[in-house]
């Protein structure tokens, strides 16, 4: 529709190569269709690189060539941690938002990721950045004060305190975009169980507390009961559908407000542009039917 979209998965459970069907991770931004870009990020090689930054600035820094076994081990430590995986794929999702070089971003995100915590970890890190930055502000007057009486220049910029600044860029960038209701709209898929309606309670909540408002609910892999009019269907499929039915009645009575469109179980998996295709299609023409396979 003349709009430039860029797809982007930061749910370590799904994966943009199976669902297109196409070799994308590491390779940066693909077009698989015309005018569809989707990238999938090697989150380990973006460590690697952020790991090589660290030791760079140290070195830098410090006037070291190399960097002391203990601090070097503490770099590759750090790197391992789990977390370091989901921050380095939202490093890349910040930065691909920063460039603007596409009319639409899709991020698949989960509820409870490490995206959406970070809106909430963006203002004490702001309250902390700001004390940080006055006292390092502080620090290098002294400095400049000591350079003075002792006849030398005085420094350059303080280069952590540019650090600090380009962090607080990055997180208020991210945080403004994914709050702002006039550019940014969150979406929600459940199945009809139990658990993905608990989910989605607390999640709705922790969205609330964020001030986050959101913007729809799909409601994924619905069974056709119509399929319980036949009568040679199995007991299996029987008590799925009856269950589905029930636990609809509920998602219908709590979140009413937020359903734009019910999409049923498919025959196939849903992955590959014709089966993509097929979905949307459901999606934005027939929203509400489900006796469809």
């Amino acid at each position: 529709r003349g709009k430039k979209p860029l797809c982007f998965s930061t749910d370590p459970q799904a994966s943009l190569s199976d669902i297109f069907e196409r070799d994308i991770f590491g390779k940066g931004v693909i077009e698989v269709a015309p005018s569809l870009y989707v990238v999938e990020i090697d989150a380990d090689k973006r460590i690697a690189e952020f790991q090589e930054e660290v030791r760079a600035k140290i070195r830098e820094l410090y006037k070291i060539e190399k960097i002391p076994d203990e601090i070097d081990e503490y770099i590759r430590t750090a790197a391992a941690e789990p977390a370091m995986h989901e921050s380095a794929t939202y490093d890349a999702m910040a930065e691909l938002l920063a460039k603007g070089e596409y009319d639409i971003y899709i991020f698949d995100m989960p509820p409870f990721g490490h995206g959406v915590r970070m809106i909430s970890m963006a203002q004490i890190l702001d309250a902390w950045i700001d004390k940080m930055e006055e006292t390092r502000r502080k620090a290098a007057e002294y400095e400049e004060a000591v350079a003075r009486l002792k006849g030398l220049s005085a420094k350059t910029e303080d280069e952590v305190l540019v650090e600090l600044r380009e962090i607080r860029r990055k997180l208020d960038f991210f945080r403004e975009s994914l709050t702002n209701p006039k550019t940014c709209a969150f979406f929600m898929v459940i199945i009809p169980e139990k658990m993905a309606i608990l989910d989605t309670e607390r999640a709705l909540e922790m969205f609330d507390k964020l001030g986050i408002k959101l913007s729809g609910i799909i409601v994924n892999q619905i069974y056709p009961p119509s399929l319980l009019e036949n009568p040679n269907i199995s007991t299996f499929l029987k008590n799925r559908i009856e269950m589905q039915q029930k636990y609809m009645k509920v998602i219908w009575e709590k979140f009413e407000e937020y359903i734009r469109a019910l999409v049923p179980m498919f025959d196939r998996e849903p992955k590959g542009l014709d089966m993509i295709a097929k979905v949307a299609e459901h999606m934005f023409e027939r929203p509400w039917e489900v006796d469809v396979i």
